[in-house]
């Protein structure tokens, strides 16, 4: 490998140029690095509009970034990044990890196609801090609860930021290109896309909510969370930079934003080891578990039409924004399990096809340990009541009447537990009491 041959960044869930492990290893191979993004019908197809558009976006401000010089193919990834490197002589492709169950396939399929062309493979990082797989018991065995890994995480560390920017290398002109696609049209109102975008959203709640996260982040009337999500999603930016802005600081807002970030690598680590787990009950127990089937039912939950105003604000809120707030999240999911009995796949794929921060690994095994078929030690007993839920966290209605206008005339927290409807809104479609001994029973079914 010479100095002077030109090397390929092939970026993937890490759209951005700063605090970029993978470019700084193309820098020392390479000055001259060619810009490569590949859409790859395989994650564009499952991906609903609403992610589709917020990627085309973050497409844009990186090509922006590096003066238009972003490479765009369509295809197959194992013909297309072979191509591009031959394209140029390029002697490596580099790369973030990709740590999912299909990146690590297709990944095999690129690497073993550029070897067979005397081209190398490269992979430098990921999109965590630290890479799935690393963090493990004594023994080498995966940690299956989140407590003893979050330890066992904050023990071994993470590196700091990669010093790097659009600077560093010199961008070759690419050789052909596609224009990057208009992005599909989407009734939400989705975030700004992109690393600048991802840095001043994440400084704004530095400023502003740093302080009060641990109790704030739990309520979805305020502006208490970080809405960092879709930034992850695509690496705007990387967990590395958030750590670093966070060390050195021991308040209850810090901590509970690093346990935060370590849900999300637990996820991924947990996916890591058990792939199958994207589709399949993590505990296989609950293969047996009775669901019901009933379209009609899960269309109202869609729809955010249940007569539960804390749910319907939710899914009305994922609808409107391609977001929902985590404590609605673990709501609405658990009404759908567990009030209405369907499968948590329904709702994972449901979630998947709206979410602009839709991740595979957070996810599933987020919709898994509501339903009490992932990691939790205990879970099936937790059974959230909406109306409890909706005051407690909803205490004044706030955050109901900002979406279910059907409601904006009933005052303060009356709205959670109706005495007379607006003629507009539904009844509940379930008896929450009832349902919940329905959960427990057969849940017993499938452990006695």
């Amino acid at each position: 490998m010479t100095k002077e041959a030109p090397v390929v960044l092939w970026f993937r869930r890490d759209l951005r140029l700063g605090d970029h492990a993978a470019l700084l290893e193309a820098s020392k191979h390479s000055k001259h690095v060619l810009a490569l993004y590949v859409l790859d019908e395989a994650l564009l197809k499952p991906s609903g509009d609403a992610r589709t558009a917020f990627l085309y976006g973050c497409l844009e401000k990186l090509d922006e970034q590096l003066g238009g010089r972003l490479m765009l193919v369509r295809g197959e990834p194992a013909a297309e990044v072979v191509k591009a490197a031959k394209k140029i002589g390029a002697s490596a492709v580099h790369v973030s990890a990709d740590t999912g169950p299909y990146g690590r396939r297709r990944d095999a399929e690129v690497a073993k196609a550029l070897a067979d062309n005397n081209i190398d493979w490269v992979e430098t990082g990921s999109p965590y801090a630290i890479m799935p797989g690393r963090v493990t018991k004594p023994d080498g065995d995966p940690y299956r609860v989140f407590t003893p890994f979050f330890r066992a995480w904050t023990a071994h560390g993470w590196r700091g930021p990669a010093d790097t920017g659009p600077s560093l290398v010199d961008w070759v002109e690419p050789p052909r290109t596609l224009k990057i696609p208009k992005a599909p049209k989407v009734s939400a109102t989705l975030p700004e896309p992109g690393e600048q975008a991802a840095l001043d959203t994440w400084h704004t709640f530095l400023d502003e909510a740093l302080e009060t996260y641990d109790t704030d982040r739990d309520r979805p009337d305020r502006e208490g969370t970080t809405r960092i999500s879709p930034y992850l999603r695509w690496g705007c930016v990387h967990p590395r930079t958030l750590l670093a802005d966070l060390a050195g600081n021991d308040g209850v807002g810090a901590k509970s934003m690093r346990g935060e970030l370590c849900w999300r690598e637990f996820h991924a680590d947990v996916l890591w080891h058990r792939p199958e787990t994207a589709r399949k009950n993590y505990d296989r127990r609950f293969d047996k578990m009775k669901h019901d089937s009933d379209t009609e039912a899960f269309e109202r939950w869609c729809a955010g039409k249940t007569g539960y105003p804390i749910v319907d604000a939710g899914m009305r809120q994922l609808l409107a924004e391609g977001w929902m707030h985590n404590r609605v999240r673990m709501v609405v999911a658990s009404f759908l399990v567990k009030d209405l009995h369907l499968p948590w796949w329904l709702g994972a794929r449901h979630f998947m096809n709206h979410l602009v921060d839709g991740d595979l690994a957070s996810n599933q095994l987020n919709w898994q340990w509501v339903a009490g078929s992932g990691t939790d030690a205990a879970p099936y007993f937790r059974i959230f009541n909406p109306t409890t839920q909706g005051e407690k966290f909803d205490p004044n209605g706030d955050y109901v009447r900002k979406y279910v206008p059907e409601l904006r005339s009933v005052p303060g927290k009356a709205v959670h537990k109706l005495k007379e409807r607006p003629k507009e809104y539904p009844e509940p479609m379930v008896d929450h009491a009832h349902e919940r001994q329905v959960s427990l029973e057969r849940y017993g079914q499938i452990t006695s």
